[in-house]
This record gives structure tokens, sequence and C-alpha cells, in this order.
């Protein structure tokens, strides 16, 4: 799945979703194009990194904060979340905030994009060198939606899936799979009892709750506002709950 790389000169659009125009300078960055489609992180003229899937806005350096909620929403819900697994790898910053708990022992990083792995661990994200050289982090490069079909029963205390913008909007139609029943069965299976499945989505996504609410003992949305450079968003993290075995917490 390897690709060519290239420095690239790009103007900043809108959101897949349509809601957010990032207005900058172009400016060089990189290139990539693979299986998947094409991956770009570039330099804006405020100093931050941007990175587009398919010419479409996915996440940047400045407004890291939707990134981080994940993960700590999601392992507030838990009591020793020791083993996670994170669905997307990013800019990373789910990852940082994943690590800063120290109730954490292992971490499994699953990232379809070979590229933008390099790209993290040769520091073109500054950031990224520290961040995959911890102990506790394991990278895998692969389709999740595999990952967690192949897993075995039980491995992880929580796992966080941030692989796209939600179901309603889509980077990569393959995705749509991933917030069905059949992967997040799969998900569930992986998930120990007591544990939490969580899934990051841009917007609300009533039909994702129902499938959810079917799959897991229980399931719920939470919202959290987001300010994006003056700009008001809502974002949403669905969360599916595996029932505690009885006599445990």
């Amino acid at each position: 799945m390897s690709g060519t790389e290239s420095v690239i000169v790009e103007t900043t659009g809108a959101r897949s979703d349509g809601e957010l125009a990032r207005p900058s300078a172009p400016s060089e960055g990189v290139s990539a194009r693979s299986a998947h489609g094409g991956l770009a992180l570039r330099h804006r003229a405020d100093g931050h990194l941007e990175l587009r899937a398919n010419g479409i806005f996915v996440m940047d350096t400045r407004e890291t904060s939707t990134e981080k909620a994940l993960a700590t929403h999601a392992l507030d819900l838990h009591p020793e979340p020791k083993h996670v697994l994170i669905g997307g790898l990013g800019l990373g910053f789910t990852l940082e905030a994943v690590l800063a708990d120290p109730r954490v022992e292992a971490v499994t990083v699953v990232e379809i994009e070979p590229r933008l792995v390099e790209w993290m661990r040769t520091g073109r994200v500054p950031h990224g060198p520290e961040l995959l050289d911890d102990d506790r982090v394991h990278i895998e490069v692969a389709d999740v939606a595999v990952v967690l079909r192949e897993s075995r029963p039980e491995a992880y205390d929580v796992v966080l899936l941030d692989v796209d913008n939600g179901p309603g909007y889509l980077v990569h139609d393959a995705n749509g799979a991933l917030y069905e029943a059949p992967a997040l069965a799969d998900a569930r299976r992986a998930t120990a009892p007591g544990g939490t499945v969580v899934v990051w989505s841009a917007a609300k996504a009533p039909a994702l709750l129902e499938v959810m609410a079917q799959v897991f003992d229980d399931a719920e949305a939470l919202s959290y506002p987001v300010d994006l450079q003056g700009h008001s968003e809502t974002y949403w993290l669905y969360v599916g709950t595996v029932s505690p075995r009885n006599g445990t917490n």
C-alpha cells in the first residue's frame, strides 16, 4: 500500500460536512497516494499542520480538543482501561491523551495509511516520534475492521474509533461498514466485560445509536461543544458498553 510522495501546494476548502471553511494561504507540504486515495499533510500560513484525505479536511494541529476528548471521555467511563485500541492515528492527539492516563498499560493503534505512520515516525509531525517511541504503543498498518474481526476475544478494555467524520460525512465510502452491526459486533467481541467502544462523529447520528443499542448492552450518545477558530460546533461520541461479569466491577 505504499504510494509516491511529492511536495504539494494547495488551498484550504470546506470540511466534508460543509459547515466550516478554514481560509489560509496555500503552502508546501507532502502528499502520497495509496489504494485508499490521496493523503496530504500541509503547512498552513498560520504555522499549523493540516491533514487532508482525498482533498477533504480531516484535522489540524490548531484545534485538537475533539481528538483529545475522544480519549479522555472514553477513559473516564472505565475504572481500569489497561488495554486500549485506537482506530485511526490521525495526527496523534487521541494517542497522546490516552498515553497521558497512567492507568493505560498498552495501546494498539490501527492506521490504514502507511505513509501517515511514516510521517509521524520521521518527525514531519513534530510530536510524532516521541509518541510512537513510547514502549506502550504498538502500531498496526491495517484496516481496523479487519483487526477487530481477527482480534482475540476480550482483548481490549476500551476501543476508540475515529477513522472518518462519522457515518453521515464519509471521506472514504468503504468506512461506512464500520458503523454497521457486523463491524460493531466484532468490536464488542474484542472488548472485555465492563469495557466500552466509543465512536466519534462530526454530527448527530441517530441511526448509529440505534445499531449500537442492538449490539451492546447499553448505548448512549454524548454531545460536546467545540469552538473551531470562533466557529461553534457540536461533536458526538457514541458509546457502547459491555456489561461486566457477575461479581466484577
